[in-house]
């Protein structure tokens, strides 16, 4: 069994996604952010940055004790690994996807996350950081779009962990003030993405939690 420390937030999604995606069994634990639940020392004794999500595989690959697991990047190629699903076997086709995975995780992620912060939760708008986050996140929406419009997927011919690890960002376009209309590839990929029944699971996740910091079983599409 699979514990998911997990709030509905982009880096959330990623993981919650790939869980019902793999059909791996876990068990959801829900995360307060205002509260602060990712500072409390229950937490901090998986991820200690800080932040979620985080996992507790009590079955990992190989036997032996629990593994545990932060940052989403990581997760997610564990996961994959772990399923054999949502990873390329070839070399080239492997390193295609961690590639876009990393871009990602250094790039795509924490551009959007900082574009979104100045425009919708800074107390005051800096028009210096709106713009230079602005300018960035829009030309990161250029770079995915070129490559959509050369591959099917962000990591190539088939849907791996880099369209899982993309996509719930780009879920925050119309609230950062984007229109997928200057990006048709993205568009056509956006759609496609979304239409998956694992990612609208994924996406919905948490909802029958009756409290937010609570416990909730979660049983997998297929059990």
């Amino acid at each position: 069994m699979i514990d998911l420390w997990y709030a509905p937030t982009p880096n959330g999604w990623k993981i919650s996604i790939m869980l019902e995606e793999c059909g791996l069994p876990y068990r959801l634990r829900m995360m307060d952010l205002r509260a602060g639940d990712q500072a409390g020392e229950a937490f901090l004794a998986i991820g200690p940055a800080g932040k979620m999500p985080a996992i507790v595989d009590d079955d990992p690959p190989g036997g032996g004790g629990p593994v545990d697991l932060f940052e989403s990047g990581a997760i997610l190629w564990y996961l994959a690994e772990k399923a054999g699903r949502f990873l390329p076997g070839d070399l080239r086709g492997r390193t295609a996807v961690h590639s876009w995975l990393m871009w990602q995780m250094s790039a795509l992620g924490p551009t959007l996350g900082q574009h979104g912060h100045f425009l919708l939760y800074a107390g005051e708008h800096v028009r210096y950081a709106l713009d230079r986050f602005r300018t960035e996140a829009a030309r990161l929406y250029g770079v995915l779009d070129r490559r959509l419009a050369r591959s099917a997927y962000v990591g190539g011919d088939d849907y791996t962990i880099a369209d899982i690890a993309c996509f719930p960002w780009i879920m925050t376009h119309k609230a950062q003030r984007f229109t997928l209309d200057d990006y048709p590839a993205v568009a056509r990929w956006y759609a496609e993405v979304r239409a998956r029944d694992a990612v609208q699971r994924g996406l919905a996740l948490g909802r029958e939690a009756p409290l937010l910091g609570g416990e909730t079983q979660r049983k997998v599409h297929g059990e």
